[in-house]
Formats: structure tokens, C-alpha cells, sequence
């Protein structure tokens, strides 16, 4: 039986080359994820189990389209994503890029922070060439494992003469979403990441890869050596205190996001709170816990958009609170930190 297992791997592995022959060269680039587990028998729950070789062995038609180059870089659940990891997978992205013979690069990932790491690669990687995010809802030891699927599209989405000046893309369940918008909506579905108004950029189809839409609103920044600006997200809910904000700015942090209400509002409590981080030079971003829609400096209440904009606090315009601390975040790193050139970086 072993001897029967090797040469079938064997074969699968010569068919494979034989059909990379001559192909577009594509980096893939593992870090981990749901993608990449397993359901433990132990625990009987999925862990960290299958590398990006493993996963590639299972999509022997990419073959077909492209010759694939693994790397490894982590298999850690993305909820371990941070700004250290961000800085190390950036590195990768463009050195991969840099290559003459690569046409694109796929990233594997978890699906909870994968909008996170998707924005944070389409505002530090300068390239024409197509980077493609994919994950999975379903682990490798569910049957209806929704990965293989999402990595033979992304493949088939960086050779794609079209795929190129679309910024970083994120591909599952057939469909293609832009970094700025994308979202996880589901904790479950399949079809959870979605771009809530202004929908998808495109579609894989068995023939072929359609794009409806090219993003617009993209930037980059030159990452500097050296850590992270530490931005903390804090919430606005019904009897909020500001406490929480307080405390951040007491033990030095150096942004803040407020995760705000309707079109940027809060209370008084969290306005003073504002008004406090203002007053120590912490710059303060006005994001929403709403999904769709822009903050503005529209009520003119105590607490309302108008009030803290008139302050001093800056607008995310329409990114979630998790993407503008992203911004925010390389911004100050490049030694950006007043309203006056903040302010145009959210609008752009």
C-alpha cells in the first residue's frame, strides 16, 4: 500500500510539472488559517495541521494555469495577525513581485482578520501585478473544504491579463472583492465576505475571470524600519464613559479610532474623552460601528460628527474602524500626524 501511495504521488507530481511547463510563475505565500486545519482528534476541534505544499497538492489543475511557487511563511490562526507579521508579509509580497518571471502573488489566511491584512497590502505593496487573498469557511477535514476551490481561482485570477492595477483583491466563493471594502458579514457562510454598497469588482467563471469594476480609491506608503505607531479602537455604545479612551491616551498610546455611531456621533462622555486625547497631541479618527455609509461632520449636538470634526478629530469618511486604524497607523509612521494632512489621506 505504501508503495502504491508513493507512486501515485509520484505521478501526481510529474503531471504537475508537465503542466507547469512553460506557465506564468505565481508565488504563494502560506501564513495559516482555517485553510489550513485540520479537525484534531483530541481536541476535536480544528487546529493549525497543513502546509501551503499540502494545500497545493490538492488542486492539481492549477498546473494548468501557472507554475506555483510555495512559501510557507507561518500557519497561525489570523487572529495572531498583528503589525510585526503585516511588516514581515509586506516584505515578502514586493520581493516576490520584484521578480521579473512572477505574474502575481496569492496570500492564504484566516478569514477574521483577512480584511485587515488585505488593506493593510493594498497601502504597502507598489505593483501593477495582481495579489489575490484567498481563505476558507470550512476546514481541510470537512468534505465540502472550500479551499482548493478559492486557491485554483486566485491562480487562475494572477494570470489574468486583466488582473493588473487592481490593487489587492480578495477571491472566495467565485467572487473577487477589493481591499478597501471587504468585510466578513457571516461567521459560518461561505459567502461571507462581501463589499456592502458598492459590491463586487468581479466573478470566476468556469471560462473565464470577469471584472465589473476597477477600485479607484487606493494609495501606498513607503513602510520605514522601526515598530508600529500603537493605535487602540475604542467603542461607543449607550451610557459609554470615555474611560476606556482616557485610559489609552494616559498609557501612550499614539492614535486613537473611535468606533463611532451613525454618521460619526457620541456622547457627551466619550466628546470630553476626545477632547482630552486632542488636548495630548493623540490624533483621533472618527470611524462608525455602521457598515455602510461615510462619517461626516453633519450634527452639530455635543458629541455629534460637526462637534468633534470642529475640535480636531478627523473623519474616516467610509472605512470601518478596523482599516482606518491600518491607515492611521502607516500614516504616522511616515511622520504624518496632524489634522491638516491626515484629514486628506481619509478622504482620498
Amino acid at each position: 500500500m505504501k508503495l502504491k501511495a508513493l507512486l501515485a504521488s509520484a505521478l501526481l507530481t510529474t503531471t504537475f510539472a508537465v503542466h507547469a511547463q512553460d506557465k506564468p510563475v505565481v508565488q504563494f505565500i502560506a501564513t495559516g488559517g482555517t485553510i489550513a486545519m485540520k479537525i484534531d482528534p483530541v481536541k476535536n476541534a480544528p487546529v493549525p495541521a497543513i502546509s501551503g505544499e499540502d494545500l497545493l497538492a490538492t488542486v492539481p489543475d492549477v498546473g494548468k494555469y501557472a507554475n506555483i511557487q510555495v512559501k510557507s511563511l507561518s500557519n497561525v490562526p489570523s487572529d495572531y495577525m498583528d503589525p510585526p507579521r503585516w511588516v514581515q508579509l509586506t516584505k515578502e509580497v514586493n520581493a516576490a513581485l520584484a521578480r521579473p518571471e512572477v505574474a502575481g502573488v496569492i496570500v492564504s489566511h484566516g478569514t477574521d482578520t483577512l480584511e485587515e491584512t488585505a488593506f493593510w497590502l493594498d497601502l504597502t505593496v507598489r505593483s501593477d501585478k495582481p495579489v489575490v487573498l484567498i481563505g476558507a469557511q470550512r476546514n481541510a477535514s470537512s468534505s465540502d473544504f472550500d479551499g482548493p476551490r478559492n486557491l485554483l481561482n486566485a491562480v487562475r485570477i494572477a494570470v489574468d491579463a486583466q488582473s493588473k492595477n487592481k490593487g489587492v483583491m480578495l477571491a472566495m466563493n467565485n467572487q473577487i472583492n477589493a481591499a478597501r471594502y471587504v468585510t466578513k458579514t457571516h461567521t459560518q457562510n461561505v459567502e461571507t465576505f462581501q463589499s456592502g454598497a458598492f459590491g463586487l469588482i468581479g466573478e470566476v467563471y468556469p471560462d473565464r475571470v470577469m471584472y465589473a469594476t476597477t477600485p479607484l480609491r487606493r494609495q501606498t506608503f513607503q513602510l520605514v524600519d522601526g515598530p508600529m505607531p500603537e493605535v487602540e479602537i475604542v467603542a461607543m455604545y449607550g451610557g459609554a464613559t470615555g474611560a476606556a479612551l482616557r485610559n489609552a491616551v494616559d498609557r501612550g498610546v499614539k492614535g486613537i479610532v473611535v468606533q463611532a455611531l451613525g454618521m460619526g456621533n457620541m456622547n457627551v462622555p466619550m466628546f470630553e474623552a476626545v477632547q482630552y486625547a486632542l488636548s495630548k497631541n493623540v490624533p483621533v479618527v472618527i470611524s462608525t460601528r455602521v457598515h455602510q455609509g461615510r462619517v461626516m461632520a453633519n450634527y452639530g449636538f455635543v458629541g455629534g460628527g460637526k462637534t468633534t470634526f470642529d475640535a480636531g478629530a478627523i473623519m474616516a469618511d467610509d472605512l470601518s474602524p478596523q482599516k482606518a486604524r491600518i491607515l492611521l497607523m502607516l500614516a504616522m509612521q511616515s511622520g504624518i500626524n496632524k489634522k491638516a494632512d491626515l484629514q486628506p489621506l481619509f478622504d482620498r
